[in-house]
């Protein structure tokens, strides 16, 4: 599911980083996919794809485990049977708790992700003078300069980011794939209507959490260069001297990216799940 994520929105989040980061640079999409071209080439979409490929999948991995004990849980405490079907609210709630857990997995490998993306904007801002082009560098440079700890950087605006925003993931998936089946399973929808679930949740997800995400990418890359300011000294910042819009720099992108990505990332999720369940049965 988190290959499948990656493979198809990729260039989209690195636009996203890039405009997030350095809004002035770019008037738009199109402006931001055309000049990256010209200076990187076709390549330049896809930096990063390496620690967003191990991003995702350690935490779609975390996530959709702890999903499911986190519905168990979610059945204790409102004092059912473990094999009673949850709501839809209840399953959002799932959600929202276990990402608090694919975060610890998350926030590392994004951040080398992030800095990877802009890379070469910090490098055309004079932020930095010569930049690191490839994933070793990258972590090498994060552990001389912070140690360990520095990978967790932008770790509370992740957090702030994926524990409300999961709620809205989970929710709108399972609020969406309830509309579908009308009174059939769930189980029984075919790939259209998962694919439409998934880019629903995804979208329900990143419309709630846009601002937060836009101060975590900040953070995470405009860190290599100096000490960075905490979520709320960075937030205050962006507002100040750029406005509240800047917080919605990369929007298009990413609501692009959110649709495709996440509908792709359900639809691999829940037949790879089905294809293991079926293998299980057998034995």
């Amino acid at each position: 599911g988190g290959t499948a994520c990656v493979v198809t929105g990729q260039p989209f989040d690195t636009a996203k980083v890039k405009m997030q980061t350095f809004p002035d640079m770019y008037k738009g999409l199109v402006d931001c996919f055309v000049k990256t071209y010209k200076q990187v080439g076709f390549r330049g979409f896809y930096k990063g794809t390496t620690p967003a490929l191990v991003a995702n999948i350690a935490e779609n991995s975390v996530l959709f485990m702890c999903y499911g004990f986190c519905q168990q849980i979610v059945r204790r405490i409102v004092g059912v049977d473990r094999k009673t079907k949850l709501s839809d609210l209840q399953n959002a709630a799932a959600g929202s708790f276990a990402s608090a857990f694919a975060t610890l997995v998350l926030c590392p490998t994004e951040l080398v992700k992030c800095r990877l993306q802009a890379m070469h904007e910090m490098q055309l801002s004079g932020k930095i003078i010569q930049g690191h082009n490839t994933v070793w560098s990258v972590v090498k440079g994060v552990i001389q300069k912070d140690g360990p700890l520095g990978f967790y950087r932008g770790l509370s605006s992740t957090l702030l980011r994926e524990v409300p925003g999961y709620f809205f993931f989970f929710g709108g998936y399972e609020l969406s794939r309830t509309f579908f089946a009308s009174g059939r399973s769930k189980d029984e929808l075919g790939p259209i209507p998962l694919l439409l679930s998934g880019g629903f949740g995804g979208s329900c997800l990143w419309i709630a959490v846009y601002p937060v995400d836009c101060v975590k990418s900040r953070i995470q890359v405009l860190s290599m260069a100096g000490k960075q300011a905490g979520f709320m000294g960075t937030f205050v910042t962006v507002v100040r001297s750029e406005g509240v819009l800047a917080l919605y720099s990369g929007l298009t992108p990413t609501m692009i990216r959110a649709f495709v990505a996440n509908g792709a990332l359900f639809l691999a999720y829940e037949y790879s799940r089905k294809l293991m369940m079926k293998q299980i049965d057998s034995y």
